[in-house]
């Protein structure tokens, strides 16, 4: 009883007050048992409101949450001591106010929520990476554990306003260069890890899963992990929805993190059925897998034996070397000599949906040819003009390069494995193409040029899914590929000729099944509720045999896919030396 009186929460995002409530009314719950037990019914409490503090940026909502906090406790009073008791108590309301109006990754969390203790100490600066605004610290609540809970505002970098960027450059200006590409909500992560280094505290965030996904994890998590902290619990990513009119729900997971104890994790997931199951591991690093604290970063080449995979062309062409169909097909009936220089066009839509799309492509030995026919001339000095007047500046000199995309990573001369960049979370397998030659990909696309076909067959796998969903992040809830971060980083087993020989027949059987389905595209193939069974059991085959390649049986669900992986890939960057990629 002692202990509970002394746990303090405290909510630096508190809106209307709903955790510290739920909170103050657990507490409440556990001492009225505690004094069933005792013998001790009626007995006040030795809870103090003053215990459970919170931050709000809105004053109407401050206030709210102060009195939401008031009538829990009258509410808690009537309960476990009976009405007359709660109504002698309840009026006058008292006239302090525990909860802060301001903007909580400006205020000095230690002012509004000091440490437990007791007397005064000064904080020495090489405790925290930055010195502390006020050292001077006095301490409360003699012998309490503090516990920071909330759910702050989520907001990407890109959303950002200015006031929200000022806010994160004021936090991590001095402790790392890539600042401007926080989530918003990292403040709230860094400030809370700063209070517990000072604090016996704990905190815990429902946050989006953007926060455990790709660069945020490699920009965020060492400056946590670096102060002697660790997750010690979490749940993995699942939908959840509110009562706001026109809600549509958002993919969240919720951290806590302690300090370094050595004990057992919680991880929380769920299951088929969509039901949370706990699973008591050893650690849970910051891609919310039960496996060593590895931080994956991106790669120039490939960690292992897969071949080099290049992002796709950009024109940046004012839309003068692109063309529809109908631009194609009348460019041709008006001047047929322009048919060398007319090539597919992919990116992710054309790959997935099966659109049409063109473009020119002309080398640097063929553009005389190029600009004698008036239909590409003219397009040609169309280029010219928007590249000129472009504000890049690194892209006006490209007008004098007119029949250049403005960027050229490659063309393949036989084939190319096509990859998009973006893709539906609702598939089961990642789209991925095989293309001939006369095919340009764009910036909207990844590609393997000219390469051994067992790459498809990786790309194609539930465990290459898992990784990316993981590694690289995503963009709203759909998949963004990243070749540096997630092809290059990939960790596969070595592959023997027989592994390659098996894999490559996976593939072939997955191209060949989707052409019995002709003209059915990738978006409908793959559609869950409408993927055919001769598809499914492709994939299926495919998923049999690199899986016993990791760990000669199938692997029983994502989870221990991701630990084998996250395995490998610590081994590999630890012990390796580093390969060079294949074509």
């Amino acid at each position: 009883r002692k202990r509970i009186a002394r746990i303090r929460v405290f909510d630096p995002a508190c809106g209307s007050g709903n955790f510290l409530v739920i909170a103050y009314k657990e507490l409440r719950a556990i001492e009225a048992e505690i004094n069933r037990r005792r013998g001790e019914d009626k007995r006040p409490s030795d809870i103090p409101l003053t215990n459970f503090r919170g931050i709000e940026l809105r004053d109407f909502s401050a206030e709210i949450a102060r009195l939401a906090l008031v009538i829990a406790e009258y509410q808690c009073d009537e309960r476990y001591r009976g009405r007359k008791l709660a109504l002698a108590e309840f009026l006058p309301l008292r006239a302090e106010n525990w909860i802060t109006c301001g903007n909580a990754l400006r205020l000095d969390w230690l002012s509004i929520c000091p440490p437990t203790g007791t007397g005064v100490r000064r904080v020495s600066d090489d405790l925290l990476e930055t010195p502390l605004d006020q050292p001077e610290i006095d301490f409360e609540n003699e012998g309490g554990e503090t516990y920071i809970c909330g759910n702050p505002p989520y907001r990407g970098s890109s959303y950002q306003t200015p006031k929200q960027k000022s806010d994160l450059e004021s936090l991590f200006a001095q402790r790392t260069a890539s600042w401007k590409n926080f989530d918003y909500i990292a403040g709230w992560f860094l400030k809370a890890a700063d209070f517990c280094r000072i604090v016996e505290g704990s905190f815990a965030f429902v946050s989006t899963n953007s926060i455990c996904q790709g660069q945020q994890v490699p920009m965020l998590w060492p400056l946590i992990f670096g102060s002697n902290q660790e997750i010690s619990f979490a749940h993995t990513s699942f939908k959840w929805a509110n009562l706001a009119s026109h809600n549509a729900g958002v993919t969240v997971i919720v951290v806590g993190v302690s300090r370094v104890s050595g004990k057992k994790k919680k991880l929380y997931f769920l299951d088929q059925e969509g039901q949370s199951v706990l699973r008591q591991v050893d650690n849970i690093n910051a891609y919310l897998v039960p496996a060593s604290d590895a931080i994956v970063q991106s790669r120039s080449s490939p960690l292992c034996e897969q071949s080099l995979m290049l992002k796709g062309n950009q024109p940046t062409d004012g839309g003068n070397l692109c063309l529809s169909p109908d631009e194609a097909k009348h460019m041709l009936k008006n001047a047929s000599e322009a048919e060398p220089f007319l090539f597919k066009y992919l990116g992710s839509r054309e790959l997935i949906r099966g659109e049409e799309r063109y473009c020119l492509w002309i080398s640097d030995e063929e553009v005389g040819i190029a600009q004698s026919i008036p239909q590409i001339a003219a397009r040609l000095d169309a280029v010219a003009k928007a590249r000129r007047e472009s504000k890049a500046p690194t892209t006006r000199p490209f007008a004098d390069f007119p029949h250049r995309f403005r960027q050229i990573q490659d063309v393949g001369n036989m084939v190319s494995i096509v990859v998009p960049s973006v893709s539906s979370e609702a598939r089961e397998f990642l789209p991925v193409g095989m293309v001939g030659p006369k095919s340009i990909i764009s910036n909207l696309a990844f590609a393997i040029y000219d390469s051994a076909i067992w790459n498809m067959a990786l790309i194609a796998s539930r465990v290459h899914l898992v990784w990316i969903a993981t590694v690289c992040g995503k963009l709203k809830t759909d998949f963004r590929y990243s070749n540096t971060l997630g092809w290059n980083t990939f960790p596969v087993p070595t592959l023997t000729e027989k592994n390659k020989t098996d894999l490559t027949r996976c593939a072939e059987d997955i191209l060949l099944t989707r052409e019995r389905h002709f003209p059915a595209t990738i978006a409908d193939l793959y559609d869950p509720n409408k993927m055919p069974d001769d598809l499914r059991a492709a994939h299926d085959r495919n998923d049999e045999v690199l899986e016993r390649i990791y760990i000669g049986r199938r692997f029983k669900n994502d989870t221990e896919r991701l630990e084998k992986l996250f395995d490998l890939y610590t081994k590999m960057t630890t012990t390796q030396p580093k390969r060079g990629a294949t074509r």
